[in-house]
């Protein structure tokens, strides 16, 4: 019995290796190309995730739109995403990639609204400093010596 399953997962090991790996695409996109796109897909499918309602309510279509940006079609990327896929060496770089934008671009937002936060505060300050009318001003008199 244990011969069976043995010779069985070695019969499923074997079928599965010979992986028919699709040809380049004439109009393949360039793997930088490939990181911006996926990119701004990630980034699409989360403001999707946040607020679907609204843009399916004005017929907001996040693909098409970063399909026209890049010139391309649904079918290019199809054809052009299969072929990295099938290098998993070649998508993992892509991968990466995409996912040190993501993270700069997190970077950066996190710093604009840090910024934001603290130019709002300090305004908050200012306001309050001046709405209080029975604040005795610093050094409104010159100081003489007694």
């Amino acid at each position: 019995m244990k011969f069976i399953a043995f010779a069985i997962s070695i019969f499923v090991l074997l079928g599965c290796q010979d992986v028919e790996r699709p040809e380049k695409p004439d109009n393949l996109i360039s793997k930088e190309e490939m990181v911006s796109i996926l990119t701004e897909t990630y980034l699409g499918n989360a403001a999707a995730s946040i607020n679907n309602r609204t843009m399916r309510e004005r017929g907001i279509e996040l693909d098409s739109f970063v399909y026209a940006k890049y010139g391309i079609d649904s079918v290019q990327f199809a054809r052009s995403n299969a072929f990295y896929t099938s290098d998993l060496d070649a998508y993992a770089e892509i991968f990466q990639k995409v996912e040190q934008r993501l993270m700069e671009l997190q970077r950066v937002t996190d710093s604009l609204e840090k910024n934001l936060n603290f130019e709002e505060k300090a305004g908050e300050m200012k306001d309050s400093v001046s709405e209080d009318k029975t604040a005795t001003p610093l050094l409104s008199e010159p100081v003489t010596d007694n």
